[in-house]
């Protein structure tokens, strides 16, 4: 996946002037240190990158810029990556499931904060990792609500396991602390309200004071015209909570988002290769390409199309199947998208909010997904 050293004014002054036949995703410098900044001075404690969202080194290295401190790894190899790029950054080792191997690594780079879920994980660290000055939280789970969908389909205790694993983490000399995860594009800020809340009821059922809280990721970007995510909104209500859960005993806060920090600094270009009689259209990207996570969580009607000459199309929207390049029959955006009506074969359709999920996610699959990354000014035009 290239990146260009030339700067571009609009993603609009790159397609007219090259006219690309492969996709390309455009990133604003930009906008992502000005989303960076808005979750620094709105939430009330620490911002924490989740790098599996996009582990690209422009992101990284921007985010640092705008003053995130710290990073949320899941692997050895993101380890390795922020150790390289921001040497004295804070990085949270959350991914509740590691090899010994996984854990040996992250001990030699100097993780101090891992994140636990089970009582046999939970002996790995207790065996492997020294205690002093090391974080251990307790991930739950509850009931999704308000989410695309459900983390806790494979992470997190019960509230019951959470208790005795807290208990533990405390008897074993580690920094309890408690985690959870609302689920990813929770548009509801109540969710982090009724965690919060359950947070406090297992610490004092486990007779413990929690250091910290990670209050997990979920921040929604903004994928549907008529949802704005309020995030704002969410910080209050995270703040409240915390307040009246644990009173005099409220814990420093930590939250770790991903999508909610880069999707908006990108936006996709896909070409149209074909209309096909005036009914289907193809794009030369899609599900096994920067596309790939639409299916799993709804389509972005946040799009314009513009054609060859950078004019945009203003057509009626006319709502049409939408496949992408690939031979296989899934390669398909879910639902249809209203398209304007005067779209041509050859024009540009540019996907809004395309920075979470995409560029991490892409494949060579069929011999397409030759993305590559142009950075401008303004993504807008």
């Amino acid at each position: 996946m290239g990146l260009s050293k030339t700067i571009w004014t609009t993603p609009s002054e790159f397609l007219t002037r090259n006219q690309p036949d492969h996709p390309v995703i455009f990133f604003s410098p930009a906008v992502l240190q000005a989303t960076a900044r808005r979750f620094i001075d709105g939430f009330p404690g620490l911002v924490t990158y989740a790098v599996k969202s996009n582990p690209a080194e422009i992101v990284v290295e921007n985010l640092a810029a705008a003053g995130i401190r710290g990073f949320d790894v899941a692997s050895p190899e993101e380890i390795r990556t922020i150790r390289r790029l921001c040497p004295d950054a804070a990085l949270h080792y959350n991914n509740p499931v590691r090899s010994r191997g996984e854990i040996a690594q992250a001990v030699a780079l100097k993780v101090k904060s891992w994140s636990v879920d089970s009582h046999s994980e939970l002996a790995k660290l207790i065996e492997m990792v020294p205690a002093e000055d090391c974080e251990i939280s307790v991930r739950f789970k509850l009931p999704v609500q308000g989410a695309a969908y459900n983390f806790g389909a494979k992470f997190g205790a019960t509230v019951e396991l959470a208790t005795e694993l807290l208990s533990q983490v405390a008897a074993a000399g580690f920094i309890p602390s408690l985690t959870f995860h609302p689920g990813t594009q929770c548009t509801d800020p109540s969710a982090w309200e009724t965690y919060i809340h359950t947070a406090a009821e297992i610490a004092e059922a486990a007779g413990v004071t929690i250091a910290r809280l990670n209050v997990g990721g979920g921040f929604p970007s903004h994928r549907l015209n008529e949802v704005m995510p309020r995030l704002e909104a969410t910080f209050a209500a995270i703040d409240r909570a915390a307040t009246e859960a644990f009173g005099e005993n409220r814990p420093a806060l930590i939250c770790e988002p991903g999508r909610g920090l880069v999707a908006e600094a990108f936006v996709l270009a896909a070409r149209v290769k074909a209309i096909r009689d005036d009914n289907h259209v193809f794009l030369n990207d899609g599900v096994y390409g920067a596309l790939t996570e639409l299916p799993m969580i709804g389509v972005i009607d946040r799009i314009d199309v513009r054609g060859a000459d950078g004019t945009q199309r203003r057509g009626e929207g006319v709502s049409r199947i939408c496949f992408g390049p690939t031979c296989d029959s899934v390669d398909r955006l879910p639902g249809e998208l209203a398209f304007p009506a005067d779209m041509q074969e050859g024009d540009y359709v540019l996907f809004r909010g395309l920075g979470a999920y995409s560029m991490a996610t892409n494949t060579r699959f069929n011999g397409f997904g030759d993305l590559t990354v142009e950075t401008v000014l303004s993504l807008r035009g």
